[in-house]
């Protein structure tokens, strides 16, 4: 598959690494994109690198659901919230 042939929902951009954007290591994160693609749906490209080395990753996806779900003082949803707003200031599709 080339790397202009990839299939992305409206407004997402190429990665910078077309290598593990075209990565089909199997994974969850695999499934997930493919998915997502054959909706024309964007989704979040992090899981790009998630699906290409999944052993390497897997810490950083059960922290991101601690820091992002766990208990703390703010809300999911403001924490969500706060992240969208980080992503739209710069200039990050979230």
């Amino acid at each position: 598959m080339n790397h202009d042939d990839i299939k992305r929902g409206p407004g997402m951009q190429p990665m910078f690494l077309p290598g593990v954007e075209r990565g089909e290591t199997p994974s969850p994160y695999t499934a997930l994109i493919r998915n997502m693609r054959d909706a024309s749906s964007e989704y979040p490209q992090i899981w790009h690198m998630f699906a290409f080395l999944p052993k390497a990753t897997e810490h950083l996806a059960r922290f991101t659901q601690e820091i992002m779900r766990g208990p703390a003082p703010i809300s999911a949803g403001m924490r969500e919230l706060i992240a969208a707003y980080t992503s739209y200031r710069n200039d990050c599709p979230f």
